[in-house]
């Protein structure tokens, strides 16, 4: 009877709603700590290296960093690890079957994601939006596609203040400023701020061409490649600059674009306070500090900081003359070079 009476008080318990996104959390106590993804607090400070975090358990997890204690082990080869997170990664290597799809024979690492994936072959998108009737298959995709009817951004940059709907997207965008980059390529010792980033560069080396022209067969290796390819087909520019009358492709084109009227440098160089407008612009000034050169001759063992320096090189070897240009023809070819980067 007792168990029956705590059944049904969890049961009736009432929830509390965050006022800025509409998430609903179990207690007050939840909801504080929750709040502070929106104020950016992080009152948990390590005595150690200074890191702070939003709430105690992050500390914690943090401080087995300086301890090096190491207290989950693999029961099957012994390997210790500092979190339960990084056992259960581990384990999926001795794991002898996995849940692998029947149409596509994809495996997964446990049966809840397989589901998921499953749908995509089944077709079923059983939730709809009511603004706007488009169909997703998770009720995830739906709530992050709802934000763009309501124009919610409850998720701030700690860096600049930049807003997001997504709290992926701000912790994506906030490795711009801090420079990390968690996503190594397993061909190369290349890294990247993004998953995405990191499985296109992969192409590279596996030569996978997964877009596919619908006109003419032709594939690439990136979406953004092929989007570019088709509007050659229909000449169509659907994005226009909020500046000035000019139109663009690809609304990443546009926006880059509309940077030469705001002014905005969002792209801060990781060794000192100067400031660019596109990534290939730091990246590229970056190299004055890491001496970095990723260029290397053809033909002999010089390597530059800049492509531009390595073509001028080459040719030397080839006995190519270079093409002089006038300068809106200059300028045509600098300004297209910006965009593809």
């Amino acid at each position: 009877m007792r168990g029956r009476t705590h059944s049904l008080k969890r049961k009736d318990k009432k929830w509390v709603t965050c006022t800025q996104c509409g998430k609903s959390l179990a207690n007050k106590k939840n909801l504080k700590s929750h709040m502070r993804i929106h104020t950016g607090e992080k009152p948990f400070t390590c005595s150690q290296c200074g890191k702070s975090f939003r709430d105690s358990s992050n500390l914690n997890r943090h401080m087995l960093i300086h301890s090096g204690e190491k207290t989950h082990s693999c029961d099957q080869c012994g390997k210790s690890f500092l979190l339960a997170s990084g056992l259960n990664d581990h384990l999926r290597v001795h794991a002898t079957e996995k849940p692998s799809c029947s149409v596509c024979g994809k495996s997964f690492a446990n049966e809840v994601n397989l589901r998921k994936h499953q749908k995509i072959h089944t077709g079923v998108r059983e939730y709809v939006c009511s603004e706007c009737e488009k169909t997703f298959i998770t009720a995830a995709d739906l709530k992050k596609h709802q934000l763009i009817h309501t124009g919610e951004k409850p998720y701030m940059c700690l860096y600049c203040g930049k807003r997001f709907s997504q709290l992926g997207g701000q912790k994506t965008h906030e490795r711009i400023h801090t420079g990390e980059k968690p996503y190594k390529c397993s061909h190369c010792d290349k890294r990247f701020n993004q998953l995405g980033s990191q499985k296109t560069h992969e192409r590279i080396h596996t030569g996978e061409k997964p877009y596919k022209c619908s006109l003419c067969n032709e594939r690439f290796c990136h979406l953004m490649s092929l989007k570019t390819h088709e509007s050659n087909h229909s000449g169509e520019k659907p994005y226009k600059c909020s500046h000035c009358d000019k139109r663009f492709r690809q609304s990443s084109q546009m926006k880059l674009h509309e940077r030469i009227h705001t002014g905005e440098k969002p792209y801060k160089c990781s060794h000192c306070d100067m400031r660019f407008n596109r990534l290939g612009g730091q990246k590229r000034h970056e190299r004055i500090h890491t001496g970095e050169r990723p260029y290397k001759c053809s033909h002999c063992d010089n390597k530059f900081s800049q492509l531009r320096s390595l073509k001028t090189h080459e040719r030397i070897h080839t006995g190519e003359k270079q093409v002089r240009f006038s300068q809106s023809e200059t300028l045509k070819y600098t300004q297209e070079c910006h965009v593809r980067e």
